[in-house]
Protein backbone atom coordinates (compact mmCIF):
# COMPACT_ATOMS: atom_id res chain seq x y z
CA UNK A 1 0.00 0.00 0.00
CA UNK A 2 1.57 3.52 -0.85
CA UNK A 3 2.04 6.16 1.72
CA UNK A 4 -0.99 8.43 -0.23
CA UNK A 5 -3.19 5.46 0.38
CA UNK A 6 -1.97 4.30 3.52
CA UNK A 7 -2.85 8.16 4.69
CA UNK A 8 -6.56 8.26 2.95
CA UNK A 9 -7.83 4.82 4.44
CA UNK A 10 -6.41 6.09 7.93
CA UNK A 11 -8.23 9.13 7.51
CA UNK A 12 -11.54 7.07 6.31
CA UNK A 13 -10.67 4.68 9.57
CA UNK A 14 -10.96 7.71 12.21
CA UNK A 15 -13.76 9.51 10.39
CA UNK A 16 -17.61 9.24 9.38
CA UNK A 17 -16.73 7.10 6.92
CA UNK A 18 -15.70 4.42 9.37
CA UNK A 19 -18.97 2.14 8.89
CA UNK A 20 -18.16 2.48 5.20
CA UNK A 21 -15.40 1.44 5.64
CA UNK A 22 -15.89 -1.72 8.31
CA UNK A 23 -18.43 -2.95 5.31
CA UNK A 24 -16.35 -2.45 2.04
CA UNK A 25 -12.66 -2.23 3.81
CA UNK A 26 -10.09 -2.00 0.41
CA UNK A 27 -12.64 -1.37 -1.90
CA UNK A 28 -12.77 1.98 -1.12
CA UNK A 29 -9.67 2.56 -3.53
CA UNK A 30 -9.84 0.14 -5.95
CA UNK A 31 -9.36 0.61 -9.38
CA UNK A 32 -12.68 -1.77 -10.01
CA UNK A 33 -14.72 1.65 -11.26
CA UNK A 34 -12.79 2.52 -13.70
CA UNK A 35 -15.24 2.80 -17.05
CA UNK A 36 -14.37 0.38 -19.14
CA UNK A 37 -17.79 0.47 -21.49
CA UNK A 38 -20.34 2.43 -22.42
CA UNK A 39 -22.97 0.37 -24.15
CA UNK A 40 -26.86 0.88 -25.66
CA UNK A 41 -29.03 -2.26 -25.58
CA UNK A 42 -31.99 -2.23 -28.02
CA UNK A 43 -34.43 -4.93 -25.74
CA UNK A 44 -37.05 -6.25 -27.94
CA UNK A 45 -40.42 -8.59 -27.25
CA UNK A 46 -43.76 -9.01 -27.45
CA UNK A 47 -46.40 -6.36 -25.57
CA UNK A 48 -49.79 -6.82 -25.78
CA UNK A 49 -52.17 -3.79 -25.44
CA UNK A 50 -54.90 -4.75 -23.28
CA UNK A 51 -56.61 -1.18 -22.83
CA UNK A 52 -60.15 -1.23 -23.95
CA UNK A 53 -61.71 2.61 -23.99
CA UNK A 54 -60.23 5.51 -21.54
CA UNK A 55 -56.51 5.66 -23.37
CA UNK A 56 -56.59 7.69 -26.55
CA UNK A 57 -58.37 11.13 -25.27
CA UNK A 58 -56.13 13.66 -26.71
CA UNK A 59 -54.72 16.51 -24.33
CA UNK A 60 -54.35 20.25 -25.32
CA UNK A 61 -51.89 21.39 -27.17
CA UNK A 62 -49.96 24.65 -28.22
CA UNK A 63 -50.57 23.71 -32.08
CA UNK A 64 -54.23 23.76 -31.32
CA UNK A 65 -53.77 27.45 -32.11
CA UNK A 66 -53.88 25.89 -35.86
CA UNK A 67 -57.28 24.66 -37.00
CA UNK A 68 -55.88 22.32 -39.25
CA UNK A 69 -53.79 20.69 -36.58
CA UNK A 70 -56.55 20.83 -33.72
CA UNK A 71 -57.83 16.90 -33.70
CA UNK A 72 -61.57 16.84 -33.17
CA UNK A 73 -63.30 16.51 -29.86
CA UNK A 74 -62.70 13.24 -28.90
CA UNK A 75 -65.23 10.68 -28.25
CA UNK A 76 -64.51 7.60 -26.11
CA UNK A 77 -65.22 3.76 -27.67
CA UNK A 78 -66.01 1.15 -25.93
CA UNK A 79 -63.67 -1.59 -27.64
CA UNK A 80 -60.58 0.47 -29.13
CA UNK A 81 -57.95 -1.67 -30.92
CA UNK A 82 -55.89 -4.67 -28.90
CA UNK A 83 -53.37 -7.03 -29.94
CA UNK A 84 -49.79 -8.15 -29.85
CA UNK A 85 -47.30 -6.18 -31.44
CA UNK A 86 -43.12 -6.03 -30.86
CA UNK A 87 -42.51 -3.51 -28.54
CA UNK A 88 -38.67 -1.86 -28.85
CA UNK A 89 -36.91 -0.22 -25.49
CA UNK A 90 -33.58 1.20 -25.12
CA UNK A 91 -31.19 0.72 -21.58
CA UNK A 92 -28.16 2.12 -21.45
CA UNK A 93 -24.97 0.55 -19.59
CA UNK A 94 -22.23 1.23 -17.78
CA UNK A 95 -19.27 -1.92 -17.07
CA UNK A 96 -16.98 -0.92 -15.12
CA UNK A 97 -12.73 -2.73 -14.74
CA UNK A 98 -14.12 -4.70 -11.88
CA UNK A 99 -17.19 -6.43 -14.11
CA UNK A 100 -19.84 -3.56 -11.95
CA UNK A 101 -22.67 -3.43 -14.60
CA UNK A 102 -25.08 0.15 -14.38
CA UNK A 103 -28.68 -0.23 -15.91
CA UNK A 104 -30.46 2.68 -16.41
CA UNK A 105 -33.96 2.52 -18.96
CA UNK A 106 -35.87 2.71 -20.33
CA UNK A 107 -34.56 5.64 -22.06
CA UNK A 108 -35.53 7.93 -24.98
CA UNK A 109 -34.35 6.24 -28.68
CA UNK A 110 -33.30 10.33 -29.57
CA UNK A 111 -30.47 9.78 -26.87
CA UNK A 112 -28.57 7.04 -28.65
CA UNK A 113 -26.18 9.35 -30.65
CA UNK A 114 -25.36 11.80 -28.29
CA UNK A 115 -24.18 8.90 -26.15
CA UNK A 116 -22.51 7.02 -28.36
CA UNK A 117 -20.42 9.55 -30.50
CA UNK A 118 -20.15 12.18 -27.66
CA UNK A 119 -20.26 10.90 -24.21
CA UNK A 120 -18.98 7.51 -24.19
CA UNK A 121 -15.59 8.45 -25.99
CA UNK A 122 -15.23 10.95 -22.92
CA UNK A 123 -16.48 8.47 -20.51
CA UNK A 124 -14.04 5.37 -20.99
CA UNK A 125 -11.25 5.11 -18.43
CA UNK A 126 -12.94 7.23 -15.97
CA UNK A 127 -13.75 6.44 -12.48
CA UNK A 128 -17.18 5.67 -11.81
CA UNK A 129 -17.18 6.80 -8.52
CA UNK A 130 -16.26 10.47 -9.02
CA UNK A 131 -19.86 11.58 -10.29
CA UNK A 132 -19.53 15.48 -9.19
CA UNK A 133 -16.66 15.47 -11.51
CA UNK A 134 -17.94 13.54 -14.28
CA UNK A 135 -20.79 15.66 -14.48
CA UNK A 136 -19.31 18.78 -14.34
CA UNK A 137 -17.17 17.75 -16.87
CA UNK A 138 -19.78 16.71 -19.40
CA UNK A 139 -21.87 19.53 -19.04
CA UNK A 140 -18.96 22.24 -19.88
CA UNK A 141 -17.11 19.67 -22.79
CA UNK A 142 -20.74 20.91 -24.74
CA UNK A 143 -21.60 24.45 -25.53
CA UNK A 144 -24.97 23.27 -26.21
CA UNK A 145 -25.10 21.30 -22.91
CA UNK A 146 -27.57 23.84 -21.01
CA UNK A 147 -30.68 21.97 -23.09
CA UNK A 148 -32.26 19.87 -25.14
CA UNK A 149 -30.91 15.94 -26.20
CA UNK A 150 -27.25 16.64 -24.67
CA UNK A 151 -28.46 17.20 -21.64
CA UNK A 152 -30.92 14.20 -21.62
CA UNK A 153 -27.85 12.25 -22.34
CA UNK A 154 -25.89 13.84 -19.63
CA UNK A 155 -28.83 12.36 -17.71
CA UNK A 156 -29.43 8.84 -18.64
CA UNK A 157 -25.09 8.63 -17.82
CA UNK A 158 -25.87 10.48 -14.43
CA UNK A 159 -28.54 8.00 -13.46
CA UNK A 160 -26.54 5.09 -14.51
CA UNK A 161 -23.41 6.08 -12.57
CA UNK A 162 -26.18 5.83 -9.36
CA UNK A 163 -26.79 2.47 -10.13
CA UNK A 164 -23.07 1.59 -10.53
CA UNK A 165 -22.45 3.37 -7.18
CA UNK A 166 -25.17 1.54 -5.70
CA UNK A 167 -24.05 -1.92 -6.49
CA UNK A 168 -20.85 -0.94 -5.25
CA UNK A 169 -21.52 0.08 -1.97
CA UNK A 170 -24.11 -2.37 -2.44
CA UNK A 171 -26.97 0.04 -1.34
CA UNK A 172 -30.31 1.63 -3.01
CA UNK A 173 -29.36 4.88 -4.31
CA UNK A 174 -31.74 6.13 -1.87
CA UNK A 175 -29.37 5.41 0.89
CA UNK A 176 -25.87 6.75 -1.43
CA UNK A 177 -28.63 10.21 -0.89
CA UNK A 178 -28.83 10.06 3.09
CA UNK A 179 -31.10 7.41 3.75
CA UNK A 180 -34.70 6.69 3.32
CA UNK A 181 -37.42 9.44 5.38
CA UNK A 182 -40.57 7.47 5.13
CA UNK A 183 -41.03 3.67 4.62
CA UNK A 184 -43.07 4.24 1.74
CA UNK A 185 -43.80 6.41 -1.27
CA UNK A 186 -47.28 8.24 -1.70
CA UNK A 187 -47.97 8.79 -5.90
CA UNK A 188 -50.25 10.92 -7.64
CA UNK A 189 -52.40 9.19 -10.79
CA UNK A 190 -51.38 10.91 -13.47
CA UNK A 191 -54.74 10.24 -15.91
CA UNK A 192 -53.36 10.79 -19.18
CA UNK A 193 -55.00 8.60 -21.86
CA UNK A 194 -58.38 8.37 -20.08
CA UNK A 195 -61.42 10.55 -21.55
CA UNK A 196 -62.53 13.12 -20.36
CA UNK A 197 -66.28 13.35 -21.28
CA UNK A 198 -68.61 14.37 -19.38
CA UNK A 199 -70.66 12.19 -17.39
CA UNK A 200 -67.54 9.54 -18.07
CA UNK A 201 -64.58 11.02 -16.36
CA UNK A 202 -66.51 11.43 -12.82
CA UNK A 203 -67.21 7.84 -12.87
CA UNK A 204 -63.61 6.89 -13.88
CA UNK A 205 -62.06 9.01 -11.17
CA UNK A 206 -63.97 7.59 -8.75
CA UNK A 207 -62.71 4.03 -9.48
CA UNK A 208 -58.90 5.20 -9.08
CA UNK A 209 -59.81 6.68 -5.96
CA UNK A 210 -61.40 3.48 -4.51
CA UNK A 211 -57.87 1.45 -6.03
CA UNK A 212 -56.01 4.76 -3.24
CA UNK A 213 -55.57 7.41 -6.22
CA UNK A 214 -56.29 9.94 -3.63
CA UNK A 215 -54.03 12.43 -5.79
CA UNK A 216 -55.07 12.19 -9.30
CA UNK A 217 -53.91 14.69 -12.22
CA UNK A 218 -55.88 15.01 -15.53
CA UNK A 219 -55.08 16.15 -18.33
CA UNK A 220 -57.72 19.30 -20.30
CA UNK A 221 -58.61 18.98 -24.04
CA UNK A 222 -59.20 22.28 -24.73
CA UNK A 223 -57.79 25.99 -24.71
CA UNK A 224 -58.50 29.74 -26.30
CA UNK A 225 -58.83 28.27 -29.77
CA UNK A 226 -61.90 26.22 -28.86
CA UNK A 227 -63.60 29.27 -27.65
CA UNK A 228 -66.23 29.69 -24.83
CA UNK A 229 -67.15 26.32 -25.45
CA UNK A 230 -63.76 24.80 -24.47
CA UNK A 231 -63.32 26.62 -21.57
CA UNK A 232 -66.79 25.30 -20.29
CA UNK A 233 -66.05 22.00 -20.84
CA UNK A 234 -62.35 22.70 -19.25
CA UNK A 235 -64.85 24.29 -15.86
CA UNK A 236 -67.20 21.13 -15.61
CA UNK A 237 -64.01 18.93 -15.46
CA UNK A 238 -62.95 20.36 -12.12
CA UNK A 239 -66.87 20.72 -11.26
CA UNK A 240 -67.28 16.89 -11.86
CA UNK A 241 -63.87 15.59 -10.56
CA UNK A 242 -64.48 17.59 -7.36
CA UNK A 243 -68.39 16.55 -6.87
CA UNK A 244 -67.73 13.09 -7.56
CA UNK A 245 -63.93 12.45 -4.99
CA UNK A 246 -65.34 14.98 -2.52
CA UNK A 247 -63.08 17.30 -0.87
CA UNK A 248 -60.72 15.91 0.45
CA UNK A 249 -58.61 14.40 -2.71
CA UNK A 250 -56.25 16.22 -4.37
CA UNK A 251 -56.88 16.84 -8.03
CA UNK A 252 -54.09 18.73 -10.35
CA UNK A 253 -54.44 19.73 -14.21
CA UNK A 254 -52.45 19.85 -16.88
CA UNK A 255 -52.55 22.19 -19.50
CA UNK A 256 -49.60 21.27 -21.59
CA UNK A 257 -47.93 24.53 -22.74
CA UNK A 258 -51.56 25.07 -25.25
CA UNK A 259 -52.91 28.33 -22.53
CA UNK A 260 -52.16 32.07 -22.72
CA UNK A 261 -52.17 34.13 -19.77
CA UNK A 262 -55.76 35.89 -20.30
CA UNK A 263 -57.21 32.41 -20.31
CA UNK A 264 -55.56 30.68 -17.63
CA UNK A 265 -56.50 33.97 -15.15
CA UNK A 266 -59.77 33.24 -16.46
CA UNK A 267 -60.23 29.19 -15.95
CA UNK A 268 -57.94 29.67 -12.53
CA UNK A 269 -60.62 32.32 -11.24
CA UNK A 270 -63.52 30.43 -12.36
CA UNK A 271 -62.26 27.27 -10.38
CA UNK A 272 -60.74 28.29 -7.12
CA UNK A 273 -63.31 27.42 -5.38
CA UNK A 274 -62.99 23.53 -5.93
CA UNK A 275 -59.47 24.15 -4.40
CA UNK A 276 -57.32 22.29 -7.53
CA UNK A 277 -54.09 21.03 -5.91
CA UNK A 278 -52.08 22.69 -9.13
CA UNK A 279 -52.47 23.97 -12.50
CA UNK A 280 -49.48 22.49 -14.65
CA UNK A 281 -47.50 24.08 -17.39
CA UNK A 282 -49.82 26.45 -18.25
CA UNK A 283 -47.18 27.78 -20.95
CA UNK A 284 -43.99 26.80 -22.51
CA UNK A 285 -41.41 27.23 -20.24
CA UNK A 286 -39.81 30.04 -21.96
CA UNK A 287 -42.60 32.36 -20.97
CA UNK A 288 -41.63 33.03 -17.12
CA UNK A 289 -43.25 36.28 -17.25
CA UNK A 290 -46.46 34.50 -17.90
CA UNK A 291 -46.39 32.11 -15.30
CA UNK A 292 -45.49 34.83 -12.90
CA UNK A 293 -48.53 37.24 -13.83
CA UNK A 294 -50.57 34.02 -13.24
CA UNK A 295 -49.65 33.28 -10.00
CA UNK A 296 -49.74 37.12 -9.00
CA UNK A 297 -53.42 36.85 -9.74
CA UNK A 298 -54.71 33.59 -8.61
CA UNK A 299 -54.16 31.49 -5.34
CA UNK A 300 -54.07 28.01 -7.27
CA UNK A 301 -50.44 26.82 -7.05
CA UNK A 302 -48.80 27.40 -10.32
CA UNK A 303 -46.62 23.96 -11.47
CA UNK A 304 -44.00 23.40 -14.10
CA UNK A 305 -40.41 22.31 -14.66
CA UNK A 306 -40.71 18.79 -16.62
CA UNK A 307 -39.23 20.91 -19.05
CA UNK A 308 -36.85 22.70 -17.15
CA UNK A 309 -32.59 21.23 -17.66
CA UNK A 310 -31.05 22.78 -14.99
CA UNK A 311 -30.98 24.21 -11.59
CA UNK A 312 -30.47 27.90 -13.20
CA UNK A 313 -33.73 27.72 -15.21
CA UNK A 314 -35.44 26.53 -11.84
CA UNK A 315 -33.89 30.15 -10.06
CA UNK A 316 -35.00 31.95 -12.36
CA UNK A 317 -38.39 31.13 -11.98
CA UNK A 318 -38.28 30.42 -8.01
CA UNK A 319 -36.86 34.25 -8.06
CA UNK A 320 -39.21 35.18 -9.47
CA UNK A 321 -42.21 33.88 -7.70
CA UNK A 322 -43.50 32.08 -10.42
CA UNK A 323 -44.28 29.06 -9.35
CA UNK A 324 -44.75 27.33 -6.31
CA UNK A 325 -44.38 23.22 -7.61
CA UNK A 326 -41.41 22.60 -9.82
CA UNK A 327 -41.28 19.30 -11.40
CA UNK A 328 -37.98 18.74 -12.79
CA UNK A 329 -37.56 15.70 -14.51
CA UNK A 330 -34.06 13.35 -13.76
CA UNK A 331 -34.32 11.51 -17.25
CA UNK A 332 -34.26 15.09 -18.61
CA UNK A 333 -32.37 17.86 -16.18
CA UNK A 334 -29.44 16.13 -15.58
CA UNK A 335 -30.34 13.17 -13.59
CA UNK A 336 -30.35 12.34 -9.83
CA UNK A 337 -27.37 14.65 -9.48
CA UNK A 338 -28.67 17.85 -10.54
CA UNK A 339 -32.56 17.34 -9.47
CA UNK A 340 -30.97 16.89 -5.59
CA UNK A 341 -29.78 20.08 -6.17
CA UNK A 342 -33.09 21.36 -7.51
CA UNK A 343 -34.42 20.42 -4.03
CA UNK A 344 -31.53 21.92 -2.04
CA UNK A 345 -33.08 25.08 -4.12
CA UNK A 346 -36.40 24.65 -3.82
CA UNK A 347 -35.86 24.60 0.12
CA UNK A 348 -34.42 27.73 0.34
CA UNK A 349 -37.54 29.32 -1.42
CA UNK A 350 -39.88 27.12 0.36
CA UNK A 351 -41.22 25.17 -3.02
CA UNK A 352 -42.02 21.42 -3.36
CA UNK A 353 -40.38 19.33 -6.42
CA UNK A 354 -42.42 16.74 -7.47
CA UNK A 355 -40.46 15.15 -10.43
CA UNK A 356 -42.18 14.44 -13.28
CA UNK A 357 -42.82 10.84 -14.14
CA UNK A 358 -41.54 10.12 -17.38
CA UNK A 359 -39.90 7.03 -15.77
CA UNK A 360 -39.85 6.13 -11.65
CA UNK A 361 -36.87 4.47 -10.63
CA UNK A 362 -34.79 7.77 -10.45
CA UNK A 363 -37.12 9.98 -9.16
CA UNK A 364 -38.58 7.78 -6.40
CA UNK A 365 -35.22 7.49 -5.06
CA UNK A 366 -34.79 10.92 -5.17
CA UNK A 367 -37.98 11.61 -3.47
CA UNK A 368 -37.48 8.82 -0.90
CA UNK A 369 -34.38 10.68 0.15
CA UNK A 370 -35.89 13.88 0.78
CA UNK A 371 -38.02 15.65 3.35
CA UNK A 372 -41.89 14.87 2.32
CA UNK A 373 -42.25 18.38 3.08
CA UNK A 374 -40.15 19.36 0.04
CA UNK A 375 -40.94 16.02 -2.06
CA UNK A 376 -44.22 14.43 -0.96
CA UNK A 377 -45.37 12.94 -3.69
CA UNK A 378 -44.54 10.47 -6.54
CA UNK A 379 -45.72 10.55 -10.47
CA UNK A 380 -47.55 7.55 -11.50
CA UNK A 381 -48.39 7.77 -15.77
CA UNK A 382 -51.21 4.82 -14.41
CA UNK A 383 -51.63 3.56 -18.32
CA UNK A 384 -48.09 3.97 -18.88
CA UNK A 385 -46.11 2.29 -16.01
CA UNK A 386 -46.96 -1.15 -17.23
CA UNK A 387 -45.58 -0.45 -20.69
CA UNK A 388 -42.65 1.50 -19.58
CA UNK A 389 -41.14 -1.64 -17.07
CA UNK A 390 -42.32 -4.37 -19.63
CA UNK A 391 -39.24 -6.01 -19.80
CA UNK A 392 -38.06 -5.09 -16.48
CA UNK A 393 -38.25 -7.59 -13.67
CA UNK A 394 -39.14 -5.79 -10.57
CA UNK A 395 -42.08 -3.51 -11.83
CA UNK A 396 -43.02 -0.58 -9.52
CA UNK A 397 -47.18 -1.37 -10.06
CA UNK A 398 -49.11 0.08 -7.39
CA UNK A 399 -52.01 -1.59 -5.69
CA UNK A 400 -53.12 1.10 -3.03
CA UNK A 401 -51.46 4.17 -4.41
CA UNK A 402 -48.39 3.67 -2.62
CA UNK A 403 -44.81 2.39 -3.76
CA UNK A 404 -42.71 -0.13 -1.16
CA UNK A 405 -39.30 1.15 -0.31
CA UNK A 406 -37.17 -0.57 -2.58
CA UNK A 407 -34.35 -2.95 -1.46
CA UNK A 408 -31.88 -4.09 -4.48
CA UNK A 409 -28.74 -2.39 -4.56
CA UNK A 410 -28.50 0.69 -7.35
CA UNK A 411 -31.77 1.15 -8.87
CA UNK A 412 -32.51 -2.38 -9.11
CA UNK A 413 -32.93 -2.52 -12.45
CA UNK A 414 -32.70 -6.47 -13.96
CA UNK A 415 -34.57 -7.65 -17.26
CA UNK A 416 -37.00 -10.27 -16.96
CA UNK A 417 -36.53 -13.41 -19.04
CA UNK A 418 -40.34 -13.96 -19.59
CA UNK A 419 -40.61 -11.05 -21.42
CA UNK A 420 -37.26 -10.19 -23.45
CA UNK A 421 -36.89 -11.35 -26.52
CA UNK A 422 -33.87 -10.06 -27.70
CA UNK A 423 -30.85 -7.82 -26.88
CA UNK A 424 -28.81 -5.72 -29.33
CA UNK A 425 -25.85 -3.74 -28.68
CA UNK A 426 -26.06 -0.70 -31.04
CA UNK A 427 -23.32 0.64 -32.45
Amino acid sequence: MNSRRKFLTDVVKTSVFLPFYARFGDQLFSSNTIIEDVQILKVSGPFTREHSGYNRQHQSHANDIYEELRPDVYVDRSNSPTGTYTLNHIYLKIITRGGIEGLYGEIEHSLVEPILKQLKPFLIGKDALAGEKLWDQMYRGNRHARAGHYMMAISAVDNCLWDIRGKYFKAPVYELLGGPTRSKAQVYGSCLGYTIEKGKVGPRAKELLDQGFTHQKWFTAYGPADGTHGMKRNIELVEELRTTLGEDARIMFDAYMAWDVTYAIRWCNAVEKYHPYWLEEAFPPEHLESFRLLSEKTTVPIATGEHFYSRWEVQNFLKADAIKIIQADPEWCGGVSELTKICTLATAYGAKVIPHGHSIHAALHVVLSQSPEVCPLVEYLINHVPYKMHFQKEKFVTQNGFLPLPTKAGFGVEFDDNTVEKIEVLV
